[in-house]
């Protein structure tokens, strides 16, 4: 799938297919839903730039940046409570079953952040950096209207990843690389994530 397909379908999830979810939603499931949606955001005020539809802006990369970071490690993993799955969430069971994975992701999610804050002033290198599966569709329990699909090379169980995130590249590492190369990077993290513990939409 091409990079602009991918971007111009995250750019249209994140409303109505919020709203839908977020009618049912309260409490922690809710918290969950809107810190996800947050993501969704700031992947949006982004998909112009990687489109080439607007300018690069590294102030926005930033802010991105940060929003990640914000709604990722802890501040993620307590959103997640044992007991807080069933409708409207979508979050599988395997969370709790397999909570290491899942809490391991979410720290790289903020890890990945961090790199992408400081890959931000290095500009786009415009070479196509953001490939099929770097994003998430659709509403769910773990989050809605936000990025991520399934099949990244950091998909679970294999690829760049595969089931230990212990040689996973460094803030200050992808801190080197090109902006655009550094948000794929770390919408892949969350590709992962969702791949495993985001029940698919039927």
């Amino acid at each position: 799938m091409k990079r602009t397909t991918i971007l111009a379908a995250i750019a249209v999830t994140g409303t109505a297919a919020a709203a839908l979810a977020h009618s049912g939603a309260t409490g922690i499931v809710k918290e969950r839903m809107e810190a996800m949606k947050a993501m969704g955001d700031a992947v949006k005020t982004v998909t112009p730039m990687m489109q080439g539809e607007a300018e690069y802006d590294a102030d926005v990369m930033r802010d991105a940046a940060r929003t990640f970071q914000e709604h990722s490690g802890e501040a993620l993993t307590e959103l997640f409570p044992e007991g807080s799955d069933g409708a409207p969430s979508e979050a599988k069971d395997v969370i709790w079953s397999d909570w290491e994975r899942f809490e391991e992701l979410a720290r790289l999610l903020d890890v990945y952040g961090e790199g992408l804050e400081g890959a931000a002033g290095n500009g786009m290198a415009g070479g196509g950096n953001m490939g099929a599966g770097s994003m998430m569709g659709g509403s769910s329990g773990m989050g809605s209207g936000s990025m991520m699909g399934s099949g990244s090379m950091m998909g679970s169980g294999s690829g760049m990843m595969g089931d230990d995130a212990s040689d996973m590249m460094s803030a200050e590492d992808i801190a080197e690389m090109p902006a655009d190369a550094a948000f794929n990077m770390t919408t892949q993290v969350c590709s992962a994530c969702h791949s495993r513990f985001r029940a698919e939409d039927d």
